[in-house]
């Protein structure tokens, strides 16, 4: 009897605790949903292969020493002013070294004068007109952040005056194409796909040259001179690159 007594509870025990465990399951959180892991991020990096054309704009000094040929030196004067003129190029990029090659043309206004240490009664006036520049160039690329350094030939168009110090009476002239070597440097940020901007110093050696000067009518003799030049260039840089995007995976 007690057997049957203590069988019966225990089963009804085993009852009542079902429901409580199947209502303890059913309150469990489901499962959280499977989410893919997000796309890896890949860097993109800036491509500065192609040509390109730009504009510049800026300044520059030169020193100019006359002397006069077979005679003795008449002064140094230093020529300043503005330039503004454009350029066009090819570049390639290997990882991240950049190689090119670039022609420059600018129109310029560098004017100085000196009163002459022989004849102070003449002042010797030095103007550069315009110049150009044909050089490679050697960069390395921080993606859309370039260095490089260029260098090769220059022209320089020069015009050399001489006045009366008293009147400014023109006395005699010169004008003169030079060629001559240059080095520079510069750095170029790449401000979109196809657009840069850069700042970019350059020196120009011009060395010595003897010229003749056209005198004014009844104004003094011919006279040959003796005049050695280099220059100094500061210009701001705007390019534009030609193909596709400027931006790679």
């Amino acid at each position: 009897m007690k057997k049957l007594v203590l069988a019966t509870i225990g089963a009804g025990a085993v009852a009542a605790a079902a429901p409580a465990l199947g209502a303890d399951l059913a309150r469990r959180a489901p499962p959280a949903p499977y989410t893919k892991a997000p796309p890896a991020v890949v860097a993109t990096v800036y491509d500065w292969s192609g040509f390109y054309i730009g504009a510049n704009a800026g300044g520059g000094t030169s020193r100019n020493c006359w002397g006069l040929v077979g005679g003795g030196a008449e002064g140094c004067n230093s020529a300043s002013g503005a330039a503004v003129g454009g350029q066009l190029g090819y570049r390639m990029q290997m990882s991240n070294f950049v190689f090119g090659l670039e022609a420059q043309g600018d129109w310029a206004d560098f004017s100085g004068s000196n009163r002459n240490l022989l004849n102070p009664a003449i002042t010797d006036r030095s103007r550069i007109n315009d110049f150009g520049l044909f050089t490679g160039q050697v960069g390395y690329a921080f993606n859309n952040v370039l260095g490089y350094v260029k260098g090769g030939a220059a022209v320089v168009g020069d015009k050399y005056n001489t006045f009366n110090t008293a009147t400014g009476a023109q006395l005699s002239s010169a004008n003169t194409t030079r060629w001559g070597a240059t080095v520079g440097a510069g750095v170029e940020y790449g401000i979109s796909q196809n657009l840069s901007l850069g700042v970019e110093y350059d020196h120009i050696f011009l060395d010595n040259k003897n010229l003749n000067f056209t005198t004014t009518a009844g104004a003094m003799p011919t006279t040959a001179r003796n005049i050695g030049q280099d220059a100094d260039l500061g210009l701001v840089r705007l390019n534009y690159r030609f193909g596709g995007p400027g931006l790679f995976h």
